[in-house]
C-alpha cells in the first residue's frame, strides 16, 4: 500500500481520507523520452498559438504553476509553485467521479491525471492526462477571480445531489476514455463502449443537480471563452490543452453564446469537438451565474423538492431543520399534508446528528443504526412551530418531562405517550424522548405504535435545506467507489525502447551540444529503422535549421518531413505546424 504524500503542501495535507483513496503515485520515471518529446511539442504549439489566443499570459502562467515547455513537470514542482497561491495538486488515475472532483476543488487541490496521451492522440485525447490537467488548468489558477470561482464551484458541488444513473454514466465514460487511449484497442470494443455511453446519456431521466452543475463546469472550466462574442479569448483547460481544438474552436461554425444560467440546458459529448461554446465577459460573471444556480439547489430551497431529490439519489444526504439541527443519513420516506406541508420524515440505516457541520457527541451513526424520525409542524393550540415553543409554553400545554401527555398538530396528527425527556438548544426544542408513544396521522396511518417501544423524536417546523453527503464529512464514506477499470500501461517492445533511446539522444544533444556526427548517426538510424516517425525528425530539424555546419542534414530532414506531410492527411497539420515554428524563428520566453 502506498504511503500518502503531501509534498509539504498545506492544502494537500488537509485532504480527508475519503478523497485520498483516489490519489496515485505520479511515478515520474515511467515517462519515456517520447512522452517528454510529446509534451515539448504540444507545449511549443500551445505557446505558438495561445500567446495570442489565451486569456492570460501563457508563459508567466506556466511558470507560476511550476511548468516549463521543455519537460513533463513533477508533482513536487507543481505543488511548490501552487503553494504560493494557496493551492495544491495530486495525481489520480484518469477520470474520477464528478462529486469527488468537485470536492477536491473545494479543498483547493488540483486533480491531475498521472498519465500522458499517446502519440496517436497528440492533438486531443478523450481521457484526462497530465497535459490537459497541468498545462490546461494550473496556469490560470493564479488569477484570483478565477480561482475564487473554481473553489466555490467545488464547494457547491459537495452539496449537489447525484444519482445512481450519474455514477453509471461516469463509469461508462471512464471505460470508453481508457479504451480509446489503449494502443491497439479493438474497434469493435470501442464501438460497443460508445454505444453504452450513448445509451446511458439518453436514459438518465431528469438531470440531477450534479449533472447540471457538471454542464456549468464543462462550459467554463473545460471549454470556456472570455471577452466579447466577436473576439473571445480561451481560458478553458480542454481548449488550452488541445492543439487541434484550440484553433478550430474559433471558426465561425462553432457558435459563440453569451454565458448565462441557460448553459445548464446544453449537454456535452467528451469524445467530440464542441458545436458551441459559451463566452463570459468576466470571471466575476462566472460567480454570478454560479450563485444563481446555487439558489435553486435543494441546499438553498430545502422543502418537499429537496426531500424528493434526496430519496431519488439513494445516497447519504443531510436534512437541515429550522432549529439548525442537521440529520445525515439515507432519506427513506416523508408524509405531506393536504396543504403540501411536510409532517413526517424518516431516515434509514446508520444516521447522525450534527450542528455547524460537526457531529454531536453521542449521536454518531454507530449509535443510531436504524435512522431517525422527524416530526414537523405546529401544535394545534398555537401558531408556533413545535420546536419554537419555550419550556414554559410547553408546560402550559401539558407537555412536560416525566409525564403522560397528549397533543395534536394543526393538521390533525395526534401524539399520546409518556415523555422521558425534552432537549433544547438555544431555547429551541430539538428532540423529545417518548416512552410508549402512539403517533397517528389524520387518515388513520399509525406513524409509531406504543408497542414499538421508546421513540427518539426530532422536531422542527420546516426544512430550509437538504444537501448531498454528510454534514460532517468524516462520518461516512462518500458513497463513491474506486473504479474497477484501471488505466492500462503500455508494454514496450525492444523496438519501442530503441525508439525511445533515439529521443533521449536527441534531447541530450540539444541540451549538451555534442558533435554533429552524433546527430547524423541518430538521423541515419531513425530514417532506416523507424519509417513512421515524424516527431524525432521534427526535433532534429529544429536543432539543425540555423546551424550552417548542419545545413545539408537540415535539408534532408526537412524534405523527409514535407514528403511525409504530403502523403498523410493525418500528419500533415502536425508536421506543418512544427515546421511553421522553425520558419517563424519563434522565440520561447
Amino acid at each position: 500500500m502506498n504511503v500518502f504524500q503531501d509534498f509539504n503542501n498545506e492544502q494537500v495535507k488537509r485532504l480527508p481520507a475519503h478523497l485520498r483513496k483516489y490519489v496515485v503515485d505520479q511515478e515520474y520515471d515511467h515517462y519515456t523520452p517520447v512522452d517528454h518529446a510529446l509534451w515539448r511539442y504540444v507545449m511549443r504549439q500551445n505557446y505558438s498559438y495561445l500567446k495570442d489566443a489565451a486569456y492570460y499570459p501563457y508563459i508567466p502562467g506556466l511558470k507560476k504553476a511550476g511548468l516549463t515547455i521543455e519537460k513533463i513537470p513533477s508533482l513536487q514542482e507543481i505543488n511548490d509553485a501552487l503553494a504560493e497561491i494557496g493551492w495544491g495538486a495530486v495525481t489520480v488515475d484518469g477520470f474520477i467521479p464528478p462529486a469527488a472532483f468537485m470536492e477536491y476543488q473545494a479543498w483547493r487541490v488540483l486533480v491531475i491525471a498521472a498519465d500522458i496521451r499517446t502519440l496517436e492522440h497528440i492533438e486531443y485525447t478523450p481521457a484526462p492526462d497530465i497535459i490537459h490537467e497541468s498545462a490546461g488548468h494550473a496556469p490560470i489558477i493564479s488569477d484570483i477571480h478565477y480561482n475564487r470561482f473554481l473553489s466555490h464551484l467545488g464547494a457547491v458541488g459537495t452539496k449537489a445531489m447525484f444519482t445512481k444513473q450519474d455514477h453509471e454514466l461516469y463509469e461508462a465514460i471512464r471505460s470508453l476514455s481508457i479504451l480509446k487511449e489503449t494502443h491497439g484497442a479493438d474497434p469493435a470494443e470501442v464501438r460497443a463502449a460508445e454505444e453504452v455511453v450513448y445509451h446511458r446519456q439518453h436514459n438518465m431521466g431528469e438531470p440531477s443537480e450534479m449533472a447540471l452543475l457538471s454542464r456549468l463546469q464543462w462550459w467554463t472550466v473545460e471549454y470556456g471563452l472570455i471577452g466579447s462574442l466577436e473576439r473571445p479569448k480561451i481560458y478553458g483547460a480542454g481548449l488550452l490543452s488541445s492543439i487541434g481544438e484550440s484553433a478550430s474552436c474559433m471558426r465561425p461554425e462553432v457558435k459563440k453564446i453569451p454565458y448565462t444560467l441557460d448553459a445548464i440546458n446544453y449537454s456535452y459529448d467528451i469524445t467530440k469537438p464542441q458545436p458551441q461554446l459559451f463566452v463570459t465577459p468576466t470571471f466575476e460573471n462566472l460567480l454570478d451565474v454560479l450563485y444563481q444556480f446555487e439558489s435553486c439547489m435543494a441546499a438553498s430551497t430545502g422543502g418537499l423538492q429537496g426531500l424528493k431529490k434526496a430519496i431519488i439519489s439513494e445516497q447519504i444526504c443531510t436534512i437541515v431543520l429550522d432549529n439548525g439541527l442537521q440529520i445525515s443519513g439515507c432519506v427513506d420516506s416523508y408524509i405531506e399534508d393536504n396543504d403540501s406541508n411536510i409532517t413526517w420524515v424518516t431516515t434509514r440505516g446508520p444516521s447522525a446528528l450534527c450542528r455547524n457541520d460537526k457531529v454531536l457527541e453521542g449521536y454518531t451513526p454507530d449509535k443510531f443504526i436504524k435512522g431517525f424520525n422527524v416530526l414537523l409542524g405546529k401544535i394545534k393550540e398555537t401558531r408556533i412551530g413545535i420546536n419554537k415553543l419555550t419550556e414554559t409554553m410547553l408546560n402550559d400545554l401539558g407537555i412536560q418531562k416525566k409525564m403522560n401527555c397528549q397533543f395534536y398538530l394543526s393538521n390533525g396528527t395526534s401524539l399520546s405517550g409518556y415523555i422521558n425527556d425534552l432537549s433544547f438548544f438555544n431555547n429551541q426544542l430539538e428532540h423529545i424522548h417518548f416512552r410508549e408513544v402512539e403517533i397517528e396521522y389524520p387518515d388513520g396511518r399509525v406513524l409509531h405504535s406504543k408497542y414499538q417501544g421508546d421513540l427518539f423524536l426530532l422536531v422542527g417546523s420546516e426544512i430550509p435545506s437538504v444537501f448531498s453527503g454528510s454534514a460532517d464529512k468524516l462520518l461516512f464514506d462518500d458513497g463513491l467507489h474506486l473504479s474497477d477499470k484501471r488505466t492500462e500501461r503500455p508494454i514496450y517492445s525492444k523496438r519501442d525502447v530503441a525508439y525511445h533511446q533515439l529521443f533521449a539522444s536527441i534531447r541530450n544533444y540539444r541540451e549538451n551540444s555534442h558533435s554533429h556526427e552524433n546527430l547524423t548517426l541518430i538521423w541515419s538510424e531513425l530514417k532506416n529503422k523507424f519509417i513512421d516517425d515524424w516527431l524525432a525528425a521534427m526535433e532534429i530539424a529544429e536543432i539543425t535549421a540555423f546551424d550552417e555546419n548542419m545545413r545539408e542534414l537540415y535539408q534532408e530532414v526537412r524534405s523527409h518531413l514535407e514528403l511525409k506531410s504530403s502523403q498523410s492527411l493525418q500528419l500533415s497539420k502536425l508536421i506543418q505546424d512544427g515546421l511553421s515554428i522553425i520558419d517563424r524563428k519563434l522565440a520561447f520566453e
